[in-house]
């Protein structure tokens, strides 16, 4: 096995693309131990700083929850941190961990979060947090990013997502560090809520949702916010929450699922808690279009299609279609309505008697392992009528 003292970075003599290797190695666990300001601390989520430069180890800037820290030959942003003998000895973002010594730091842009760009009459919102986990305040950025984009003379905008995860829903550990995370799970989901809002009631765009990398929870019905769905063959969905503690979920999946995959289609996507490929999700209306099994091949697709959808003669007519279309549904049910029906669920899940979502948190966070094999998995546990037999010996 590698040991961290195989992966201890030298700041004085490591290159930057060095210490990318380094901490990408070691990214999802355990990370490459280090100190920063005498905290022993494991090292996440790294990005090189451009045009960055400094006294090797020492520390730079901040962006977001990125720090930059100088290598030899330039500078990395660290995202993301775990402190294994702080309060909360889990990964946090890099200025939570080290919020005394960020106050002093400048701040500067570089850390790849959120970004935009703009071709032939398509916008491209890229978002690429952090193993796909949103906290509050980076939905409200996204949410003030797809205004801007918006305001764009486009006809199209593109939410890409990052390259690894597309949205993954709650920053479970964000909410797991609060002070209260009833109130930061409320937080969080309104937050989302308003994104998903902004999106559906888009009337000057078609809007796409480009699935390069995974999407779970939340983050599933976030995308479905969008006009359409076309995904990477070969990521993996997860959308549903109930694992969770019997979290009810919000991002107004009540109103999204049954009308991109149909009552029946809706039920046997919420009940089954399970994952599924593009293949089911193609086929159960959950997603519109799946190709490109390789990233560069997905985008430059996505690119082609995008560009297509904003040239074509009928793009007028779609839009005008969907507006309709939204238009008629509000009438029938406003989606305040929907929005503060999910939402009273949601309340019971934060602040109910049921401890069951907070203790299904911790476990999550804390990776506490399942005492028994959950029943979505263990069919030969299952009872009722959608029982399996079991086999007699």
């Amino acid at each position: 096995p590698l040991r961290q003292a195989d992966r201890a970075i030298d700041w004085r003599q490591d290159t930057t693309q060095a210490v990318l290797r380094k901490i990408r190695a070691a990214d999802g666990f355990p990370g490459v131990r280090d100190t920063l300001n005498g905290r022993e601390v494991y090292l996440h989520d790294a990005h090189a700083g451009d045009g960055l430069h400094g006294t090797p180890g020492t520390l730079l800037a901040r962006c977001g929850p990125a720090v930059c820290r100088a290598t030899r030959d330039g500078a990395v942003w660290i995202g993301h941190l775990r402190d294994p003998n702080g309060e909360h000895p889990f990964k946090l973002p890099a200025t939570t961990v080290l919020a005394e010594t960020c106050r002093a730091l400048p701040e500067a842009e570089g850390y790849p979060e959120i970004r935009y760009e703009q071709h032939d009459g398509v916008g491209y919102l890229h978002f690429a947090f952090y193993n796909g986990a949103m906290d509050a305040g980076q939905c409200a950025r996204l949410r003030q990013a797809f205004r801007e984009a918006r305001r764009r003379d486009t006809r199209v905008i593109v939410l890409m997502g990052g390259p690894d995860f597309w949205s993954n829903g709650m920053h479970l550990n964000r909410i797991e560090a609060a002070d209260s995370p009833a109130d930061e799970s409320w937080r969080n989901i309104n937050a989302i809520d308003d994104l998903a809002e902004d999106i559906i009631s888009t009337d000057t765009h078609l809007t796409v949702a480009a699935l390069q990398g995974n999407a779970g929870a939340g983050g599933v019905f976030l995308a479905r916010a969008a006009d359409r769905i076309w995904a990477r063959r070969g990521v993996i969905l997860s959308p549903h929450y109930r694992d969770m503690g019997n979290l009810h979920g919000s991002e107004f999946w009540t109103y999204l699922l049954p009308r991109c995959a149909g009552e029946a289609n809706a039920r046997q996507i919420a009940r089954a808690r399970l994952p599924m490929g593009t293949g089911e999700a193609l086929a159960l209306g959950l997603i519109d279009a799946a190709f490109g099994f390789d990233h560069g091949a997905f985008v430059s697709e996505v690119r082609e299609r995008a560009q297509a959808l904003a040239a074509a003669p009928e793009r007028q007519r779609l839009l005008e279609e969907k507006n309709r279309r939204r238009a008629a549904d509000e009438r029938e049910k406003p989606l305040r309505s929907y929005r503060e029906q999910e939402l009273e669920e949601m309340r019971l899940n934060f602040y109910g008697f049921d401890p069951s979502y907070h203790v299904a948190r911790y476990n999550f966070v804390y990776k506490v392992p399942k005492s028994r094999t959950p029943l979505t998995i263990a069919r030969h546990r299952r009872k009722g009528p959608d029982a399996p037999l079991r086999e007699v010996s």
